[in-house]
């Protein structure tokens, strides 16, 4: 199986028209016919399954044969991550992030950042690259970077956790996760967060935890977090 994303597909659309650049991927790339069967989702959460009636390199058009709603997990995961030096560690962790499944990520800008300017675009292309190889139908939320001192301003849901490498009192991860609940948990920068940041999201009701015994990268980090609370919730 094979998906296709675009959102501009409705669940009250009979058919659907992709555009130029996706109607040459269709029939020069993938070497689509008439007739060929695809899958499409809207990230919405719908799956739609549709017949290719008319296959041109500069129009493609489908007739939609059957659609559902897939169901959404019984939690919601927000990593609030700080931008690595390094674009494609980011990459990767936002690449990995979602085939394991997240709701929602957001770049934080920290004290000890060395990246302070973060573009998007290319983020939200890998993001839904991920999202159709590993077949889901909800594509995750990236918003837009914003500094921690705001960030932890926000009002959250659920529960709330800070990463740190500090010296001070740490509590597993894994031990106080509790199933089937909304999760934020923040992940610094490669010198970590600060005093002060810490000291923050203690204030704000973060609880101080520890992803292991090794000292990770932040994209690393990043990783056991989501895959933690995931495995829990199986």
């Amino acid at each position: 199986m094979q998906l296709f994303y675009n959102p501009n597909i409705s669940e009250n659309d009979t058919s659907f028209n992709f555009d130029k650049e996706e109607s040459r991927h269709i029939v020069k790339v993938l070497r689509k016919k008439s007739g060929n069967q695809l899958y499409i989702t809207n990230g919405n959460g719908w799956l739609f399954e549709a017949e290719l009636t008319l296959a041109s390199m500069k129009h493609c058009l489908v007739n939609i044969t059957s659609k559902s709603l897939q169901p959404k997990r019984s939690f919601n995961l927000h990593l609030a991550v700080a931008p690595t030096k390094m674009n494609d560690r980011y990459e990767w962790f936002l690449e990995k992030a979602t085939e394991i499944g997240i709701e929602t990520i957001t770049p934080i800008i920290c004290d000890h950042s060395e990246r302070k300017v973060v573009k998007t675009e290319r983020f939200e292309k890998i993001i839904q690259s991920a999202m159709k190889q590993s077949l889901q139908c909800y594509l995750p939320k990236l918003n837009a970077p914003i500094t921690f001192k705001d960030f932890v301003k926000q009002d959250f849901s659920g529960q709330l956790f800070v990463a740190h490498c500090e010296d001070t009192e740490r509590k597993s991860l894994k031990s106080q996760v509790k199933p089937n609940e909304d999760y934020t948990i923040l992940i610094g920068p490669e010198g970590d967060f600060s005093v002060k940041e810490i000291e923050q999201a203690i204030k704000s009701n973060f609880i101080p935890v520890t992803l292991g015994e090794t000292r990770l990268r932040t994209e690393t980090a990043a990783i056991v977090a989501c895959h933690s609370v995931t495995f829990i919730n199986e």
